[in-house]
């Protein structure tokens, strides 16, 4: 298993915007799909976007695709959510997630998760 540490969450008006970071432990972090979920009160946990091993592929949730991005930095062993024109309906808690099967997709699930971070958004 994979220790995952989320950060970047916080405070943001609306319309505003965000970077999250997931820092991973372990040395084969480039052959690992990634991905993000998240949480809001009282409802279950929803994808948000994955990347695939390589980062050629990006998959979003219809909710975020085109404000939010996804990206894979193998040499930070890393990964990154952009977030922009951020609305109160994004407001929840952000959980990054790794598949530790080799050369994975992203489509197939994740084993490892980190302990979320908050990310708050204001009208």
């Amino acid at each position: 298993q994979v220790q995952l540490v989320e950060s970047g969450g916080g405070l943001v008006q609306a319309g505003g915007s965000l970077r999250l970071s997931c820092a991973a432990s372990g040395r084969t972090f480039s052959s690992y799909a990634m991905g993000w979920f998240r949480q809001a009160p009282g409802k279950e946990r929803e994808f948000v976007a994955t990347i695939n091993w390589s980062a050629s592929r990006t998959n979003y949730a219809d909710s975020v695709k085109g404000r939010f991005t996804i990206s894979k930095d193998n040499a930070k062993n890393t990964v990154y959510l952009q977030m922009t024109s951020l609305k109160p309906e994004d407001t929840a808690v952000y959980y990054c997630a790794a598949d530790t099967r080799p050369y994975g997709s992203g489509s197939n699930g994740f084993d490892s998760w980190g302990q979320g971070t908050q990310v708050t958004v204001s009208s």
